[in-house]
Order: structure tokens, then sequence, then C-alpha cells
């Protein structure tokens, strides 16, 4: 590759870290740069071409365009699943239990990476498994951060009553109430809501956009975590899901 191809290439990835804080119009691009405006804006055409930027007819305002978020869209999720069976035997250390990743599929949540523990006694094989989205602490805690009007569509795919026990959120209003103080505390927990002698705790991650793409839980009989155990439960999920959600670029 020759000089000049290289300092295209440089000045290039220069301008898109000048738009990652938010739109510019070419001038003020060019001086936060320190470059002449008619180079930034030869630079900013070729990227407008390509789809990874975009121009503002009406401000004349560059933003960074579709082409770049779908690559790190595709990136985001290959790392996550890189990243997260490390994270998951760590939960499984610290706590002894099974640890889960889950992401959204349709309108029900999926298992897709399992960790198991030594115990002979264990939850069911949920890989691949569709699991419901108000009865389970993972599927809540892919709500958690989504808009009302968002929920309320996932939620509306099934008729109420909603599937789980009578401990559970089985109402679109009793789901969204339950789900504004899971967002306050950060995690989800389901008590024998999917079924009768099963705790489950599950905390959000988020990708580079701050959006929620996985959960991180972990399920065990009722009995091996009672009341008193369950705060350093919550603890390790939370930071297991924090650790995988900066290891995405989250803020």
């Amino acid at each position: 590759m020759t000089t000049d191809s290289l300092s295209s290439v440089q000045r290039a990835l220069e301008v898109l870290r000048a738009l990652g804080p938010g739109p510019l119009r070419v001038q003020a691009v060019a001086a936060a740069l320190g470059k002449e405006k008619t180079q930034v804006s030869r630079t900013l055409k070729v990227l407008a071409e390509s789809g990874f930027v975009e121009r503002d007819p009406e401000t004349l305002e560059y933003r960074l365009g579709w082409q770049l978020f779908a690559l790190a869209g595709g990136a985001s999720d290959s790392r996550l699943l890189q990243q997260a069976p490390p994270v998951l035997r760590g939960l499984v250390r610290t706590l002894g239990e099974a640890a889960y990743l889950t992401v959204l599929s349709g309108s029900a949540a999926v298992t897709v990476l399992a960790e198991r523990s030594g115990r002979t006694l264990q939850a069911h094989e949920w890989v691949g498994r569709l699991s419901p989205l108000n009865c389970t602490a993972s599927g809540r805690a892919l709500l958690i951060g989504r808009p009302q009007d968002e929920v309320r569509t996932l939620l509306a795919a099934q008729p109420e009553p909603l599937s789980g026990t009578e401990r559970a959120p089985r109402t679109t209003a009793a789901v969204l109430d339950r789900l504004r103080a899971e967002q306050a505390a950060g995690y989800g927990m389901a008590i024998e809501e999917s079924e009768p002698g099963l705790v489950a705790i599950a905390a959000p991650v988020h990708d580079f956009r701050g959006a929620t793409v996985a959960a991180v839980n972990v399920s065990a009989p009722a009995f091996r975590l009672p009341p008193d155990a369950r705060a350093p439960a919550v603890t390790a999920v939370i930071d297991a899901a924090t650790r995988l959600s900066r290891a995405l670029g989250a803020p």
C-alpha cells in the first residue's frame, strides 16, 4: 500500500472518530482534526458513498452511517459468543451452579450457551429451548431497558393470562410493574415462577450502544438458593454481566 493510500485510510479513520460523539458539519470536522476543509469533504464523500457516514440534507451535518453499525453489530454478536464462555465458567466457580447465556428470539428467550456445574441435581438442559419472557429471570432481564411499547408488542404475541405459576406476573401490566423494579435494581429474579422449586437470577448484557443484547443467568433448586444465599448470587451474576458488557464495548 502506498504512502498516499495509507494517509487516506488514516484520514478516514480520524473522520469516523470525530463523528463518534455526534453529527458535525464539514467545517466542524475539519476544525476538530486540524485538516483542510476540502480534504475532509472528499473523505466524507467517499465514506458516504460506502454507507459509513450519512449526510442530513437539511442540517448538512454528517453522522455515522448504517454500514458502520452493521459491521459493529456483527462483530458484537461474534464477540459475545467468544467472550461469554469464560465469564460463565467464572460464575459457575463462584456459585457452584450452572450458568447460562440467553438472547431474545422472536417473542421468547432462547439459551444459546451453558456452563454446567458438577452437581448431580441441576435445572433442565435449556440450550436451544424457548422460554417465556414474563415468568423467567432471563426473559425479564432481556426486557430491561426496552421501551414499554416494545415490551407490550413482545408480550402481545401470547394471550393472557401469560405463562407461569401464580407467583409470576401473568398480565402485561403486571410484567411492566415488575420490570420497573427490576430495571432499577439491575437484575431479574424469578422465585418459583416458571415452575415450582426453581429459583433463577439474571442480569442484562449491553452492547456498545448500551442496548440489551443478552442475559447472563443462573438457576438452581430453591433449597440451594434460599433467601440468605440470594444476595451473593445477585452480586456475582451482575458482575458477570457487567464484565461481558464491557467486553462488547458497553459504555
